[in-house]
């Protein structure tokens, strides 16, 4: 399923959000690109919490707060989600020793970015944040744009 695909060939207006999955999809076709994608990207966004959680819990929340704007000028459903797994990281982040939480969540950082570089070898392609960052906050939409499809959920 390509919601842009299908706008396309039935006149409808492309939505942004619509192009931007399509756009970064065609950097992440190969199936172990994509698996290393479903696992690493949820992990970049939790450790990347943490650390901004461990420098300070409003550096977290400002972070999470820019993000879900950004998140909801594209679609509601992806904003409420990405709500509510914001807030279960922070929960999650809350529940780990202070001295615990930034070592874990640099190595969590550094091994998932890793891991990705290695799933864009694989694939044959840079990472799409090459070109525009943003893409970098439509990675986990990525995630839960095929999720979604697998539930039958329509964004």
């Amino acid at each position: 399923m390509n919601p842009a695909s299908d706008a396309l060939a039935s006149n409808t207006p492309v939505r942004q959000i619509d192009h931007l999955l399509d756009h970064y999809g065609q950097s992440h076709l190969n199936p172990r690109n994509e698996l290393i994608h479903y696992l690493a990207i949820p992990a970049i966004v939790f450790s990347l919490i943490g650390i901004l959680h461990w420098v300070h819990p409003y550096a977290a929340l400002i972070a999470i707060a820019a993000s879900i704007v950004y998140y909801a000028r594209l679609s509601n459903l992806f904003m409420v989600v990405m709500t509510l797994a914001s807030a279960l990281s922070l929960y999650l982040i809350g529940l780990m020793d202070r001295d615990v939480l930034l070592p874990v969540c640099i190595a969590l950082f550094v091994v998932s970015w890793i891991f990705q570089f290695i799933g864009h070898k694989i694939e044959g392609k840079k990472p799409s944040f090459f070109e525009d960052l943003q893409y970098l906050l439509v990675g986990p939409l990525f995630v839960l744009s095929k999720l979604f499809v697998k539930l039958g959920v329509k964004w």
